[in-house]
């Protein structure tokens, strides 16, 4: 079988196979949205790359809810994987399957009906609402391939396999890069092609996903009497999807509220913060594959009933984040200028790039906290503590929303930063106090 067991060998050597795949995979994936606004920007021109942006923040609260449920289906299918449980296993993948379908299938067709509201509620320019109407209803067409390919690459990862879940990231990457490349910097469509091509992609990797787990892995593939409606495993899976699904959902429905605020700030500090947002999707997704790899090796090992080895793989993928995110600080602020101003056409960058490098002189700095956050975040997500990453990620979002209304309109953008700071050094004060009580309880492994 193409899988990997972390109940056995050490902690690095595991933890970095699984990442660096995972974290490419997910950096590819944000090239989707990445290839789209930096094309969209330099072809189109910046009224294009705000209407992005702020369809951005909607379409990233169905992706990441989708994939949040997939996560937290992923833990306990990690913990079969462990124990030997593939039966359960591929029970547990059909009815995420069957759910996922059923619920993405009646978001896209809401999000088609409901677009219009929606940029009337976030405040967006009259001048660019058409476009953002018209990109948000065609990718939310995308919902429910995006949903296959997430549940299959779970089911993948939570045997230790992220190989695969990476090469059909890539190939959808490479086919949504090119056909945005032919159709608007050769033929110069709009901004319609952009979120076609986007759906196209989507399609591709989800197709891509089903046909490896069919062929190459056939142990863990659902069979057709697995993607029956089962209410005992449905009732398991919602116990660690459901929470997992509103975690990941809180971000981008912060994110959406954020926007409302830079909305009011002109279209050229919504093109700035558009182009800074994708930098800070890229700096912390690494961390969060980090801590993907971590709830993994937690819960292989639980189900394993290995608790001597769960806080060893913890330990390690502590100090693994913490040499990212010194890694990814420097980075960003010594490059701040190239990486913001390739997201803007040349007479635009005047306008916005000055806005951009001002957000990323202070956010720079402030993505060490992330990084040991989301690592807390995978143990407690690999310890089945779901309430708690619920709750730390619900206190992040609101000081982050409160205090981005507080500051935004003195410092601009800048302020929104700040804000960041503060909602993160409030969840990570929680966060640590809770596994140190645990530790003293004597509770921390189990």
């Amino acid at each position: 079988m193409n899988t990997r067991d972390m109940t056995r060998g050490e902690a690095f050597p595991h933890l970095w196979a699984f990442a660096l795949p995972v974290l490419l995979g997910n950096w590819l994936q944000l090239m989707y949205n990445a290839v789209d606004r930096i094309l969209a920007g330099q072809f189109i021109g910046k009224a294009a790359l705000a209407a992005e942006g702020i369809a951005a923040p909607i379409m990233n609260l169905v992706i990441l809810g989708v994939s949040g449920l997939c996560t937290g289906a992923g833990v306990l299918m990690s913990e079969h994987f462990g124990a030997g449980r593939l039966n359960d296993l591929r029970r547990t993948l059909g009815v995420l399957i069957r759910f996922g379908l059923i619920m993405s299938a009646a978001v896209a067709v809401l999000g088609w009906v409901f677009s219009p509201l929606l940029m009337v509620w976030l405040n967006c320019p009259e001048e660019i609402r058409d476009i953002a109407v018209t990109y948000l209803r065609i990718t939310f067409l995308g919902a429910p391939f995006a949903c296959i390919y997430n549940a299959l690459a779970a089911g993948l990862k939570s045997a230790g396999n992220t190989r695969a879940p990476l090469l059909f990231l890539s190939c959808s990457a490479v086919l949504n890069a090119g056909l945005d490349l032919f159709f608007l910097g050769v033929l110069h469509f709009g901004v319609i092609c952009s979120a076609v091509t986007t759906v196209v992609a989507e399609v591709f990797s989800a197709g891509l996903a089903w046909h490896y787990l069919q062929k190459r892995v056939p142990e863990l593939s659902p069979a057709a009497s697995d993607l029956r409606w089962e209410p005992a495993v449905a009732k398991k899976l919602f116990s660690y999807g459901a929470p997992a699904a509103l975690q990941q959902a809180i971000q981008p429905i912060g994110k959406v509220l954020i926007q409302g605020q830079v909305n009011a700030l002109g279209v050229s500090s919504i093109a700035a913060y558009n182009a800074v947002t994708s930098m800070d999707d890229f700096a912390c997704i690494p961390e969060q594959g980090l801590a993907a790899a971590v709830s993994t090796w937690i819960a292989q090992n639980r189900g394993a009933k290995k608790p001597e080895r769960v806080l060893r793989g913890f330990r390690t993928g502590l100090l693994m984040e913490f040499a990212y995110g010194v890694f990814i600080a420097l980075t960003v602020y010594f490059l701040r200028r190239p990486l913001v101003s390739v997201f803007v056409q040349p007479q635009d960058q005047a306008a916005v790039v000055p806005i951009g490098m001002d957000y990323l002189s202070l956010m720079a700095w402030l993505y060490l906290m992330p990084a040991f956050t989301n690592c807390f975040q995978g143990y407690f997500r690999g310890t089945a503590r779901f309430k708690m990453t619920v709750v730390a990620t619900l206190l992040q979002v609101t000081l982050r929303c409160v205090f981005t209304y507080i500051l935004a309109p003195v410092w601009g953008i800048r302020g929104i930063a700040a804000a960041c700071g503060i909602g993160w050094s409030a969840m990570l004060v929680l966060i640590v106090s809770y596994y140190f009580m645990l530790k003293r309880r004597g509770r921390a492994a189990v």
